[in-house]
């Protein structure tokens, strides 16, 4: 169980990092003073993606370097952010390194049918679910499924939007929420278990099918909750 006594990471590294979402999640935690290590299976693909975040923010001081995948699972905590088939092997193949750590499973199984975006059921229910059978050693932590990339990634507004966060360790869940918490415009929701995250993944499918219909970015926003 991670360390009852809550504390930000100093360092965060983004496996697979180099999609909108996991560059986008990097822009915004280096905004918030953490030093991101975007990651990737080739350095060059890294290094690519972090010249993306740097160049559109050049005032900012961001902490962002380009790594390798296994670099990356180095960090403190650690963030899975490759496309959804990939998510349990990428995360398997750095399991040494990540045994003992807190991983934020991010990935939503989705696909194109007869023209509209449906949830694939994975095996396990989840892909989070998938991602914590292939490191057992490790505190996996499904969050950050809703959260548009285009408004996380920009830096001039708060993001607006609640972020469910569910996993079976509350530590690993605490901690999770608690650095959450220091991103502009993010509310961290305790979502409870990671059997929660099966309803969670799947309900980005319904929220793509509405921004497409309406032609916008909806989001997840819950009323009637303290604070």
């Amino acid at each position: 169980m991670p360390n009852e006594t809550i504390s930000i990471p100093r360092t965060v590294g983004i496996i697979g990092g180099t999609g909108p979402a996991g560059r986008a999640f990097a822009a915004r935690l280096a905004g918030a003073g953490i030093d991101v290590a975007i990651g990737s299976r080739s350095v060059e693909k890294a290094q690519e993606a972090t010249s993306k975040v740097l160049e559109r923010w050049p005032d900012e001081s961001l902490s962002i370097r380009a790594v390798t995948n296994e670099e990356a699972a180095l960090a403190e905590l650690v963030v899975v952010a490759t496309p959804w088939a990939a998510a349990a092997s990428t995360a398997a193949a750095c399991a040494d390194a990540l045994r003992g750590k807190v991983v934020i499973s991010m990935a939503n199984a989705i696909t194109m049918i007869e023209g509209e975006l449906q949830p694939v059921i994975p095996a396990r229910g989840s892909i989070s679910a998938g991602v914590q059978s292939a490191i057992p050693g490790s505190y996996v932590v499904g969050a950050m499924h809703h959260v548009p990339a285009h408004e996380l990634g920009d830096l001039r507004r708060p993001v607006g939007c609640d972020v469910l966060v569910c996993a079976d360790d509350p530590g690993a869940r605490a901690s999770v929420i608690s650095l959450l918490s220091q991103l502009d415009g993010l509310r961290p929701v305790d979502a409870g278990s990671l059997s929660n995250a099966a309803a969670i993944e799947a309900m980005t499918a319904v929220l793509l099918g509405v921004n497409s219909r309406y032609g916008t970015r909806t989001t997840i926003r819950l009323v009637g909750l303290p604070g």
